[in-house]
């Protein structure tokens, strides 16, 4: 945990600990795979105390709380220097989370996704979809030099058959890029849509093709688990400047809200909420931006779980 004594005041929502709520929020304060500028491993923190201006009431369209249902599970105990030994220590302790929880995560930048999603893939025995929110494709091959890092993940999740290529979706996507990398979720059967396709388009009509495609990808291969993780440079610099790789040209908040409420139902699994960078942020913009997408997500599913406790149980006869 990040704060003095576990001071119940600096969680997320002023969440109790987790123990046995079916949601929690775990934080992954790791960035040492940044290629620009460092400073999302105050991520979590910062995402936390902003959670607090929406801690005392419901959700304005789902109308519940996840409040009652939700902990926090502190920032897991990493090294801070390797990224190979991080993911090697992260596994055990996401691997536990996962099986007991929900779990929104809080990056970090977005290294992070990798380990998380072959644990979820070995909890699941299957391949995920994915929803992927973003200004940067995610898709070479090395890190100038390196072999992994925040730039590979979505290369190296495609090549160890973590996720399944035809469910994979992203959004926002608008930087500069060889065409192979740029081209390379498209090639392989998934769909991106980029933040220049999605100029203009905020309200649930007028995104209804977006939301609409996803949905008729996942139906059409048997509605398979939906991982989502929101990388903050998906919105334009305007509305998050506090991030290690800011793109202009990107999603205003409206948009990133309409989706993630139009796809609330969806069969997702988890999030992960990544590359907040408070040593450039400006008023609390970005990580308020970010409580805000990571609680949405969470009265989904606090609302999913209010609907099956009031379910008649199935008959018997």
């Amino acid at each position: 945990m990040t704060s003095f004594a576990y001071l119940s005041d600096t969680r997320f929502l002023k969440a109790p600990v987790a123990d046995a709520q079916p949601l929690a929020v775990a934080g992954i304060a790791w960035d040492g795979s940044t290629t620009n500028r460092p400073g999302a491993r105050f991520g979590p923190r910062a995402v936390r105390t902003a959670s607090h201006m929406v801690c005392d009431g419901t959700h304005p369209l789902f109308g519940v709380s996840p409040q009652g249902v939700l902990g926090d599970a502190g920032d897991l105990a990493l090294p801070n220097t390797a990224l190979a030994a991080m993911r090697e220590a992260m596994a055990a302790p996401a691997a536990a989370l996962i099986r007991r929880h929900h779990v929104a995560w809080l990056g970090g930048d977005h290294s992070i996704t990798l380990p998380l999603l072959r644990e979820y893939r070995r909890w699941l025995g299957r391949p995920l979809a994915v929803i992927h929110f973003d200004a940067h494709c995610d898709t070479w091959t090395d890190h100038f030099g390196e072999p992994s890092g925040h730039g590979t993940w979505v290369h190296e999740a495609f090549a160890e058959g973590l996720v399944l290529p035809a469910c994979f979706t992203q959004i926002g996507i608008r930087s500069s890029a060889a065409a192979e990398a740029r081209d390379y979720v498209a090639r392989r059967g998934g769909q991106v849509f980029t933040a220049r396709a999605l100029r203009g388009l905020a309200s649930p009509a007028q995104l209804a093709p977006v939301i609409a495609a996803v949905r008729e990808r996942l139906a059409a291969h048997g509605h398979p688990p939906v991982y989502l993780t929101l990388d903050i440079d998906c919105l334009d610099p305007a509305f998050a400047p506090g991030t290690g790789t800011p793109e202009p040209g990107g999603l205003a908040t409206d948009q990133v809200l309409t989706l993630l409420e139009e796809w609330a139902d969806l069969p997702f699994v988890g999030m992960d909420c990544v590359e907040v960078a408070p040593p450039y942020d400006h008023a609390e913009l970005t990580a308020n931006a970010a409580a805000a997408f990571v609680w949405t997500y969470l009265s989904a599913q606090a609302r999913r779980l209010a609907a099956a406790a009031t379910a008649p149980a199935p008959s018997s006869s």
